[in-house]
């Protein structure tokens, strides 16, 4: 082959790769590999290259850095890689399984040794969804050998803090869990409905999907209370990328948070009038431009009365009769004065204003990415912003309640109502702050049915994450290695055969990712409307075949 061949033959190589993958269906190994890998190389560069867009001090790392993050993100124990090999590696062993029992004759088995046939026996009386299963296994047994093998030495890696993988797993296990539920709860009942009328079977379904809202709001609930307790009072629970998040949604000074804890471990007391550091309200009370005994335990009112408010009178505070502790001015920061209703107003303005950029593309880019048309109609415009609007409202709920509530017990009628109880216990772990994490979650049903579900799957994982013993998290020992990886390897293993063999039990992100990412953009609500059944040849430029052979002839 001459020159002008090599590069012509070059030249059509995306080409013909192309037009070989047209000629694939959706579900095979190849095109499972190529969806999976783009999609989680996105999700795992586009985190981290978004800073170097964002802040100028990322920047300042120069372009160097960014060659390293791509380069590591493309190496073969990255996410993307394991991730490739977790998903497709399940399909194509199940390629190879169904091929093996087509191809190989009685004379071929006769041949094979007895403890061989017998396993090839055995693996042949399986149903399809336990091969599947089994399949997903091994392949995500190998995922999890990837991505813990990208650190030296894991085991010592660990010893101090969680595993790099834990929050993954975790969201795996949430997800499968899910799917189990779904199964097992709700599609026995569907079954069962099938010989009813058709309005029998409507109501069924209607009440079933009732009780399904009010449960995925009770797991919401139950799952806020233990996060927003945890980032009060152990942050070290939470992944720290999500107490920054909460840190930055609250807009609560670290010092107020600081004598919260300080009043828990006995650093902080009005009783008896210590802090430790001795300047850690007195501080904030001075850069907010009050007189730093307004934070000073010691010189406070530890008990509501008369006699808090001489105390009162004595240093210059006229917003607290009657009630003791830190000063609403204080608690408050910089966002109002002493009153508590128009903080609760300002805080669920701000945080509604911050919801919308955060909203926003949650509810537009599936629409871009799947039917980006509709937004070109205006009741389709309208109805998605609307949408946007009512997740804002939610979260706005959610940050002003628990503001709202804290006051509520230590300023508005808790600590009024009960005077003779010391302010030790209103701004304790049982006082304004519990009340306050039992109260938000309630914001839940401002959501749609629908969206109740994908927010109690979203905060789930990062609940049972709080309740794990922290010590144990960050222990390294063998225990904690491996009960991940099985929790990985099951959870991972029953989505993918979910997704093949019942998609009916997921829901959400997992039906949705899982669906595009096992059958392609033509299963279920990614499916376009195309001409044809195949989708055509990749164009490609006119080749100079006959000067080649002229050329060639001379």
């Amino acid at each position: 082959m001459d020159f002008q061949g090599l590069r012509k033959h070059l030249r059509d190589a995306p080409h013909d790769l192309a037009d070989y993958l047209h000629t694939l269906p959706d579900d095979h190994p190849l095109q499972i590999a190529l969806r999976t890998y783009s999609l989680a190389l996105s999700l795992a560069l586009g985190p981290a290259l978004l800073p170097f867009v964002t802040s100028r001090r990322a920047r300042a790392q120069g372009f160097g850095r960014v060659l390293q993050i791509v380069r590591r993100e493309l190496g073969i124990t990255a996410f993307a890689s394991a991730i490739t090999v977790g998903v497709a590696g399940g399909a194509a062993i199940r390629h190879i399984w169904e091929k093996w029992e087509t191809e190989t004759s009685e004379k071929d088995s006769e041949r094979l040794p007895r403890a061989v046939r017998a396993v090839k026996v055995w693996l042949g009386s399986l149903k399809d969804s336990h091969k599947t299963f089994l399949s997903n296994v091994v392949s995500s047994t190998l995922a999890i050998a990837l991505l813990h093998s990208r650190r030296t030495h894991a085991k010592s890696a660990w010893v101090g803090r969680p595993s790099p993988t834990l929050d993954l797993s975790l969201l795996f296990l949430v997800r499968a869990m899910d799917s189990l539920v779904q199964f097992a709860l709700f599609k026995p009942a569907d079954a069962s409905d099938r010989h009813l009328p058709e309005p029998t079977k409507a109501e069924r379904r209607a009440t079933r999907h009732k009780w399904s809202s009010r449960l995925d709001a009770l797991v919401f609930w139950a799952c806020s209370a233990r996060i927003m307790w945890c980032f009060f009072y152990e942050p070290e629970r939470l992944p720290r990328s999500y107490n920054k998040w909460i840190m930055t949604l609250a807009n609560i000074d670290p010092r107020v948070l600081g004598a919260l804890r300080g009043v828990r471990n006995g650093n902080f007391s009005y009783k008896r009038g210590i802090s430790i550091p001795p300047d850690l309200v007195t501080s904030l009370s001075k850069d907010l431009g009050y007189p730093p005994s307004w934070g000073n335990p010691a010189l406070l009112p530890a008990y509501g009365g008369p006699r808090a408010n001489e105390t009162w009178k004595a240093l210059g505070v006229s917003s607290r009769p009657g009630r003791g502790g830190l000063p609403c001015e204080i608690v408050h920061g910089d966002v109002t004065g002493a009153s508590c209703f128009a903080n609760a107003a300002i805080r669920g303005a701000q945080a509604f204003a911050e919801a919308i950029a955060i909203y926003l593309p949650v509810h537009v880019l599936p629409i871009l990415l799947t039917r980006p048309r509709k937004l070109l109609q205006v009741s389709r415009l309208i109805t998605t912003l609307l949408s946007v609007a009512r997740s804002a409202s939610f979260l706005s709920a959610f940050v002003s309640s628990i503001w709202f509530a804290v006051c509520f017990t230590r300023t508005l009628v808790l600590a009024r109502l009960f005077p003779g109880i010391p302010h030790d216990f209103w701004d304790g772990p049982f006082g304004c702050t519990f009340v306050g994490s039992l109260v938000c979650g309630a914001s839940i049903w401002i959501e749609r049915g629908r969206r109740r579900g994908e927010m109690a799957l979203y905060v789930l994982p990062r609940a049972i994450r709080a309740c794990l013993p922290a010590e144990w998290l960050k222990s390294g020992r063998a225990s904690v290695r491996w009960a991940e990886r099985l929790m990985f390897i099951l959870s991972l293993s029953t989505l993918l055969t979910a997704a093949i063999h019942r998609p009916d039990t997921l829901r959400g992100l997992s039906r949705w990712t899982l669906a595009f990412v096992m059958k392609g953009p033509n299963a279920g609500f990614w499916k376009r409307k195309r001409l044809g059944t195949n989708a055509p040849p990749t164009p490609r430029a006119p080749s100079p075949t006959k000067e080649i052979d002229t050329h060639d002839t001379q």
